[in-house]
This record gives structure tokens, sequence and C-alpha cells, in this order.
């Protein structure tokens, strides 16, 4: 059974880092495409970014610029690096992973961006 666990979230100041992590167990996924979204209160859930198995990556609009992400096939994690984080970028965030025939979903791990 796949099992995605988040991990990285807290709290931090307008302007500060965070590095988000995602790891997977009981399958290497090493074919899916591994994914973070955002949802804040009152709103849809969101991609903010995307990388496949070859490496190839994506990231969001209004992300672009600040965050990335990266991926250890070897450690089966996939990070979200976020910088000059703002208030709007404050949400649950979860990872997920898109296997063709499953999708799986970590449980989320909270990011509130406030002084």
């Amino acid at each position: 059974q796949v099992q995605l666990v988040e991990s990285g979230g807290g709290l931090v100041q307008p302007g500060g880092s965070l590095t988000l992590s995602c790891a997977a167990s009981g399958n290497k996924l090493s074919q899916a495409i591994r994914g973070w979204y955002r949802q804040a209160p009152g709103k849809q859930r969101e991609l903010v970014a995307r990388i496949t198995p070859s490496g190839a990556s994506m990231v969001a609009d209004a992300v672009r610029g600040r965050f990335s992400i990266s991926r250890d096939i070897s450690e089966n994690t996939v990070l979200l690096q976020m910088n000059n984080l703002s208030p709007e970028d404050t949400a649950t965030y979860f990872c997920n992973a898109d296997a063709g025939h499953y999708v799986y979903w970590g449980q989320g791990t909270q990011v509130t961006v406030s002084s």
C-alpha cells in the first residue's frame, strides 16, 4: 500500500523560506508524476508544481521564480523549495503521485506565512 507523507510545514515570516518534503513508502513510484498542490481556506485545491520521472518540471505562475520542485529517485522523495514566502502562500500543502492507474495523496502539511 502506497503512503505519501509530507513534512516541513510550519509558521514562517513573510520573505522567509521553507522546504517541504514528500516521502513515499510502499512503492517506488519511480514512474509516477509527482506533484505539490495547495488549498487555502475557502478556495479550491490548486497545482503548485509538478515533476516527471525524467525530471522535467513545471511550477504555477503564482509561484514561479520563488518555488522549485525536485525529486530524489533513490530516496523516493520529492521536495518543494519555497522562497520569499508571502501571506498569500498560506495554505495546506499536499503532495501527490500520479501513477497512471491511480493517484495517491498525502494528508497535507500546513504552511502559514505571517508576521
